[in-house]
């Protein structure tokens, strides 16, 4: 009797099988993107736990620069190379411009954010209009009370300033000192000067506080955060989900004291540039909360990088030191018109951002219809990673990638390549690129020829700095407090 229900059983098994062959049939003609054998539940969530740009960049030379992994049982297309991704984002950009309705995305902005939310349609591009116009006014705007060329010089010359004069102070009273804090701080007054017109203290200690938050940010919405992708996961306890949630609340709040106080007294440049738009204080929290994140991360991780980098190498140090002096000297300081005229320190800066590559993927795309890239078809709704860190690093596009050299993207005639400099990614492409990028870059430059105009950085004699990044949405490096300056004179 039990042998006739196993051989039943069988037979049953048999015909399920042949009876889905024709099913089976019908969807061949679907090309998925190849990728590595799975676990079953889990996925490829254990190969890509530690490090996920490392080893996705080691699994594109097996499965090639469109291939398809498994978070849990969900499939997610991860995208490399330059050109592959120049395709999907420029030229099919209509068919990648949507955010994945992650977990963690709608706890940011109440799943509004302009940056996280999954909207992409007229309301979304209105809301991206806004942001970067009021983002261009304080990039272009002439300030009347000041000799600078726009309100940005102006706050950024003011934060560099009074950096210089906290590392020299530091220097006098602990011979030495960790920069990050403080770079972050003066980052933010950027900001905080752009939007509202005031800045904080170093000392600030609810400002500082959130600000050392920030990184469990970077811990959930970095791609491949387990949660995102196995719901089973958000119901376990997670101190790092709890501390994410809890800053979103805490700075939401925050600036939401910020935008009562300073409504108060003063019109804010959003609403004064859109005086016809009836904005809620909650689309002026959202969008203000877009512009920091904007504006606040990717400049103060940009700076503290190049610190580690310059203490690195300090003979690529004096050579920044000696095109400042010949360029710019010691009579005035920098200004935004001095870069055309300093090569050495933008192919400086973009080696940095290259060779550090400390946003290794964008934050993760959505497919809005089905589409098809390079003979591979991706349905709607398809999580698709971009790959930064790959292309950065992309032995194709780069002689020696590992390797640290600014030289490699000046031409024979002192001239920054620009054919080359194109080729790095770090705010992503197309229509979600990050709308900071460009203030983002113009901070970044003058901040830097500020602090080297007037300092040379060290560290103590006996210390060799740590650089290996620590994985998250920006890519940060361990803390260093043994860094020393001296007054260039």
């Amino acid at each position: 009797m039990a042998s006739s229900t196993v051989t039943f059983k069988i037979w049953e098994m048999l015909v399920f099988i042949v009876g889905s062959v024709p099913q089976v049939c019908k969807t061949s003609h679907f090309k998925n993107p190849p990728g590595p054998w799975r676990l079953p539940i889990i996925g490829n969530l254990l190969t890509i736990m530690h490090d996920p740009h490392l080893a996705l960049t080691s699994l594109k030379q097996k499965y090639g620069n469109v291939m398809q992994i498994h978070i849990g049982t969900v499939p997610v297309v991860v995208l490399s190379g330059f050109e592959t991704i120049y395709q999907a984002l420029v030229v099919q950009g209509d068919d990648f411009k949507a955010r994945p309705d992650f977990y963690s995305f709608r706890f940011i902005g109440n799943g509004k954010s302009l940056t996280f939310g999954k909207d992409c349609g007229d309301v979304w591009y209105e809301r991206k209009r806004m942001a970067q116009r009021a983002l261009k006014s304080f990039s272009t705007s002439s300030n009347p009370m000041s000799l600078s060329s726009c309100y940005l010089e102006t706050y950024v010359t003011r934060e560099a300033e009074l950096l210089i004069d906290k590392f020299i102070d530091l220097m006098k009273t602990a011979g030495h000192f960790d920069p990050y804090r403080y770079i972050m701080l003066s980052v933010t007054n950027v900001i905080c000067a752009v939007c509202f017109g005031r800045t904080y203290d170093y000392n600030d200690k609810e400002l500082t506080e959130l600000l050392e938050l920030n990184s469990e940010f970077g811990k959930v919405t970095g791609s491949g955060y387990p949660a995102d992708f196995i719901p089973i996961l958000r119901f376990l306890p997670s101190r790092t989900f709890t501390n994410f949630k809890n800053l979103i609340f805490r700075f939401t709040k925050f600036i939401q004291l910020i935008i009562h106080d300073h409504n108060q007294n003063h019109e804010m440049v959003i609403q004064s540039e859109y005086k016809h738009k009836a904005l809620s204080n909650d689309d002026i929290t959202s969008i203000v909360l877009d512009i920091f994140g904007a504006g606040f991360d990717t400049v103060s991780k940009a700076l503290s990088w190049s610190l580690m980098y310059l203490v690195s190498n300090p003979t690529i140090q004096q050579k920044i030191h000696a095109e400042l002096d010949a360029v710019v000297g010691q009579n005035r300081l920098p200004k935004f018109s001095d870069r055309a005229q300093l090569p050495y320190m933008n192919a400086f800066i973009l080696e940095m951002l290259r060779h550090s590559s400390f946003v290794p993927f964008t934050i993760p795309h959505s497919t809005t219809r089905d589409t098809n890239l390079y003979g591979f078809d991706i349905p709607k709704g398809r999580c698709v990673f971009i790959n930064q860190w790959q292309v950065n690093h992309d032995p194709d596009l780069w002689r020696d990638p590992f390797i640290f050299r600014p030289e490699r993207f000046i031409t024979t005639c002192g001239k920054i390549d620009r054919n080359l400099s194109d080729k790095v990614i770090l705010f992503g492409m197309g229509q979600r690129k990050c709308i900071g990028e460009t203030i983002g870059r113009l901070e970044i430059f003058l901040f830097l020829a500020i602090l080297l105009q007037k300092l040379e950085f060290s560290v103590s004699a006996d210390v060799t700095v740590d650089m290996t990044p620590i994985y998250g949405l920006t890519m940060k490096h361990r803390r260093c407090d043994h860094f020393k300056v001296c007054a260039r004179v």
